[in-house]
């Protein structure tokens, strides 16, 4: 066995922790690939060739090889997802506190980019809930804004804040995750530049941002809300030792979540308060390494803040009607405008948006339909990746492969055709975006920073 391949002290820091086998470790980062897993979208069905379902999620498949995802149309238009299985665990804890509650819920997704677990919540959560996914880092807010555009629902917002912020809503959300920043030797396998990160001294300090994140969020969370904990390292400072400040900070109570023995995740609990975690090694797991954790608030302290209904914007009936026409259940929605731009997102959360507006720094709300120019409207690329956009009122184009390629390249696309005016640009049935289709050219409108710049 080769342990030179490991930062110095680091497997020594293993070998008390919960699980831990030395052994199958080593091999598992010598001799096994990554495997290659995909989420498929619940709102999107498609046919997807995959080998093999991932046990603890639904929608989570694995792949026998990794194809070129870059150059398959169905990624572009939001039918999977690209995600390690092992962080799909987050889907069985949600749906074992969430299976009987029929109630609308709030949800933190705090540390959302690039949006693997924003849109894993968002596929197990109710249509009704609302999901708020947040990124703390500005240089990362696009790629999670345009991964949830891709899944298509209405009901997330995006927000880029610190976690402090949230403070100002105390007792606002139901469910919290912190996917927090931690050393990443979960990574090692899947990326071994990671080795050159990782340091026992990195280790002391990512758990004191944990406890800085974690205490930040908890006035944010309800009374007998669920706080979802979860890191990509192996460390008990990271992980256990977490779970029982936590317990002891606050008043928080651990939370058991039935595993099947055959899944090879390692159950573990807290020296201290014996709050349960679930270990998951490469070599036991099919996939990479993860700890999740899952506790309740039980303390009644802080009350949402009071919110006084400000009325919907007074807007001209004739271009509500005009955008309407472009929307499934258009009636379902709250429509309004922010400066040239209409929006829509669904009638229940009109007010909690408008209370985040208050306090966080919105990015994305709901789904952008686009802009109106007389009594015609310009439609954004979020309207045609929506899962709402009224294909009966609109223009479709089926592509092959060939051109869906170059559309997804805003090259030229040969496409003969008499149809004219906007049009979805569709693959295997589902929209990749919009074009305008004129007497003697196609005008593509894929966004210039989404489209394909590598070769085959």
């Amino acid at each position: 066995m080769n342990e030179q391949i490991f930062p110095e002290n680091f497997l020594d820091s293993l070998k008390n922790e919960p699980g831990f086998d030395k052994k199958k470790f080593i091999e598992a980062h010598q001799n096994n690939s990554p495997p290659t897993s995909i989420r498929i979208n619940p709102f999107k069905k498609s046919q997807i060739k995959t080998d093999g379902q991932v046990p603890w999620c639904a929608n989570g498949h694995y792949l026998d090889e990794r194809p070129s995802f870059t150059f398959d149309p169905l990624f572009h238009a939001g039918c999977y997802y690209v995600q390690e299985a092992s962080s799909m665990f987050i889907d069985h804890i949600y749906k074992c506190i969430n299976q009987n509650n029929n109630e609308t819920v709030n949800v933190l997704d705090l540390c959302a980019a690039p949006g693997g677990k924003s849109t894993l919540l968002n596929s197990t959560m109710k249509i009704s809930d609302l999901l708020v996914s947040n990124e703390i880092i500005k240089t990362r807010v696009p790629i999670l804004y345009d991964n949830l555009n891709r899944w298509g629902t209405a009901n997330t917002i995006v927000t880029n804040n610190d976690p402090r912020d949230f403070s100002r809503l105390p007792g606002f959300f139901d469910v919290i995750l912190v996917d927090a920043p931690c050393s990443g030797s979960g990574m090692f396998r899947k990326d071994p530049g990671a080795m050159n990160e990782w340091s026992e001294a990195n280790v002391s300090l990512c758990h004191q941002r944990q406890e800085r994140i974690l205490a930040d969020i908890y006035p944010a969370l309800k009374q007998d809300g669920y706080l979802i904990y979860s890191t990509c390292s192996y460390s008990h400072q990271e992980n256990e030792d977490i779970l029982d400040w936590l317990c002891g900070e606050f008043d928080m109570e651990t939370v058991r979540i039935p595993i099947y023995k055959e899944w090879g995740i390692v159950e573990t609990e807290s020296p201290k308060h014996k709050a349960w975690g679930y270990r998951f090694y490469p070599g036991l797991v099919q996939g990479e390494g993860l700890f999740a954790a899952c506790l309740q608030k039980k303390d009644a302290s802080g009350e949402p803040p009071v919110f006084k209904n400000k009325g919907n914007q007074k807007l001209p009936a004739k271009e509500i009607d005009a955008v309407k026409a472009y929307l499934i259940s258009p009636d379902d929605f709250y429509l309004f405008r922010v400066n040239e731009e209409w929006l829509a997102v669904d009638h229940q959360h009109k007010e909690s948006l408008e209370l985040l507006q208050k306090f966080l720094y919105l990015k994305k709300s709901g789904v952008r339909i686009g802009k109106l120019i007389g009594n015609d409207l310009v439609p954004d690329h979020e309207l045609a990746l929506s899962i709402y956009v009224n294909k009966e009122n609109i223009l479709q184009t089926e592509l092959n492969y060939e051109q869906a390629i170059q559309y997804l390249r805003r090259d030229n696309i040969n496409l003969n055709t008499n149809d004219k005016g906007w049009s979805l640009m569709n693959f295997d049935g589902h929209p990749l975006g919009w074009a305008k289709l004129l007497p003697n050219r196609i005008n593509n409108y894929f966004p210039k920073e989404l489209r394909i710049l590598s070769s085959n």
